[in-house]
């Protein structure tokens, strides 16, 4: 359950990271308000979550997690540029994300 909680997490850190680009440095009402909710949610799961999984382990998938889908979210939606060293650093966080799993 602590797994299903942490990526749950994880999914709201991207949430909370898109709104607060959308939300021009806090300037528009509803995307700060949507950051507001989510980064509490976020850090609430990820705080339940340490109650059972490692410190290390706990941050650092939930920190991945932000990380690749926040990558993603801006190539797909934001239109960022996604080149071969991107995709080669987002695929190395994955890996490293795996073997962290796989070593708890």
């Amino acid at each position: 359950m602590a797994w299903i909680i942490l990526v749950l997490a994880g999914i709201f850190e991207i949430i909370w990271a898109y709104s607060m680009k959308l939300s021009e440095g806090f300037t528009k009402p509803i995307p700060t308000l949507i950051t507001l909710i989510f980064v509490i949610l976020s850090f609430m799961l990820l705080s339940y979550s340490m109650r059972v999984l490692p410190l290390g382990t706990a941050y650092s998938i939930w920190s991945g997690i932000g990380a690749v889908g926040s990558f993603v979210i801006g190539i797909i939606i934001l239109g960022e540029q996604a080149n071969l060293i991107r995709i080669v650093a987002a695929l190395m966080i994955v890996g490293g994300l795996l073997l962290m799993k796989l070593s708890t």
